[in-house]
Order: structure tokens, then C-alpha cells, then sequence
């Protein structure tokens, strides 16, 4: 099993709203770095929900990949924010995962306090700059997230 951090604004699609749709397919990533994580992705890898942009940024819950390979429906919504015209449907260029919620944690993880415990080397999200909205999480700091939610 392999363990990932993925972002999402909760004014956007929150834990809440996952909780509350139970399954969703991760829908709209149009970085090419972020795609290729996904592409990694497996069944049962777990997912730490991320709350981005808001006062306190952090993880706030826990998902698990239940399905991989899916062509993101929105890049052949000519009515999404999402669309690619570039996209075919016989040869897609976005792929997406469905997850499932498991978790809503008690208390929000904050960036800071993921700051102050690791490096980027075990969590990307601590990287200055970084933006993705998918990226790996270490074994060693997944295990430490999950031993203090």
C-alpha cells in the first residue's frame, strides 16, 4: 500500500462533501505531475484529504483509492472549467481515481504542524512553493500522521 496527500478547496469539495457522497471520483487535475501520481495510484492506497486555501490549511481526513484509470469525464465537458479540447476519448490525456471516505479526523493537522515534524523528502506539502494537488506521502511519515489523528 501507498499512502498520498491530495488538495482540495473546501469551499470547492470538502471532507464534509465526501463524507456525505461516500465515493467521488477526483475530478479536474490539469497538472501533468499531479496526473502522473494518480497514474501510480492503486486499489487500498490511502489518502490524506488536505483543506487547501483556507486560514488554516491541512489534513482533515482520510480516503481510500478504490478505483484507478479512469478518463476524467470533465475534459470532454465543453461546459467544464476543466475542458481539453486536445483530449480524445480514445486516447485521453487526463486519468483521475474514484476514493472512498474513511475518516474524518477530529482535529484539522495543520500545515505548520506538518512543517515542524517533516521534510520534504517524506511529505511534499512542506515544500516552499509547492502546489501540486497530488503528490506521495512516505511509509514513515503516513505512519506518524495516522499514530496522532
Amino acid at each position: 500500500m501507498n499512502y498520498w496527500l491530495m488538495k482540495s478547496e473546501p469551499d470547492v469539495y470538502s471532507i464534509a462533501d465526501l463524507k456525505g457522497d461516500k465515493i467521488s471520483i477526483w475530478d479536474g487535475v490539469r497538472n501533468y505531475q499531479a496526473r502522473n501520481f494518480m497514474r501510480q495510484m492503486g486499489s487500498g492506497d490511502l489518502v490524506f484529504f488536505y483543506h487547501s486555501n483556507t486560514k488554516i490549511p491541512g489534513i482533515v481526513g482520510l480516503a481510500r483509492v478504490i478505483e484507478t484509470g479512469i478518463a476524467d469525464p470533465t475534459q470532454f465537458d465543453v461546459n467544464s472549467e476543466y475542458y481539453d479540447a486536445k483530449s480524445q476519448l480514445d486516447a485521453p490525456r487526463w486519468q483521475t481515481v474514484r476514493v472512498e471516505f474513511v475518516e474524518e479526523f477530529a482535529k484539522l493537522i495543520s500545515l505548520d504542524e506538518l512543517k515542524a515534524k517533516f521534510t520534504a523528502d517524506e511529505i511534499l506539502v512542506v515544500r516552499k512553493g509547492n502546489r501540486l494537488s497530488v503528490m506521495p506521502v512516505s511509509k514513515s511519515a503516513a505512519q506518524k500522521i495516522l499514530t496522532v489523528r
